[in-house]
């Protein structure tokens, strides 16, 4: 990523890139099935950072070129806890996470400003040439890791307040799931 930075420095551009962030051990339960899913927030939260063009999730784009059967999440049992066997989903089925690992990709564009020459219009509707002069970032990515991550835990901060503040006027009916790691995964636990 260095090299590849430097070489459109020196040439006087800029380059984009694709930043992959992984959840690991997300609680099931935390989203919504209509307003408010997982997959939106975290796709707003991560749209709004500056630079950003695209988001996927799971399989993402890649997915619309699966068939159905290619691309469903079969589920299994594995020591008491419903699993899936692909993850195709990126660790949200329904709007709601469903204890997978999350992974998402966000795509940011090149930098504007760059060393080269480049058209414009002037605020009197004049059009001109423009060069960049000054210390400018060639490529937005390293950068913007630390700022997907710390969205990323945002959003799922605030999808864990909502989800206890749900399910502690809303206890859940434990018998209503095979899967025994839910009744728990959000108990305390004293060391």
């Amino acid at each position: 990523m260095i090299d590849a930075i430097n070489d459109v420095r020196v040439r006087g551009e800029s380059c984009g890139g694709v930043v992959t962030c992984v959840v690991r051990r997300c609680p099931k339960g935390l989203g919504n099935p209509v307003f408010d899913k997982l997959e939106a927030e975290l796709a707003k939260a991560m749209l709004s950072l500056p630079a950003t063009k695209g988001f996927e999730i799971g399989s993402g784009f890649s997915g619309s070129r699966m068939t159905g059967s290619e691309h469903n999440d079969p589920f299994y049992m594995e020591d008491g806890a419903v699993r899936t066997r692909t993850n195709r989903s990126g660790g949200i089925q329904g709007g709601i996470s469903n204890g997978e690992n999350i992974v998402i990709k966000v795509a940011f564009k090149p930098t504007s400003t760059i060393g080269l020459k480049q058209q414009t219009v002037t605020r009197e509707g004049d059009e001109t040439e423009l060069r960049a002069r000054g210390r400018h970032d060639p490529c937005v990515v390293p950068r913007a890791v630390p700022m997907v991550e710390g969205m990323v835990a945002l959003v799922l901060a605030d999808q864990l307040l909502q989800h206890f503040a749900q399910c502690e006027l809303l206890p859940r009916d434990e018998a209503s799931t095979p899967d025994k790691s839910v009744a728990t995964q959000f108990a305390v636990h004293s060391v």
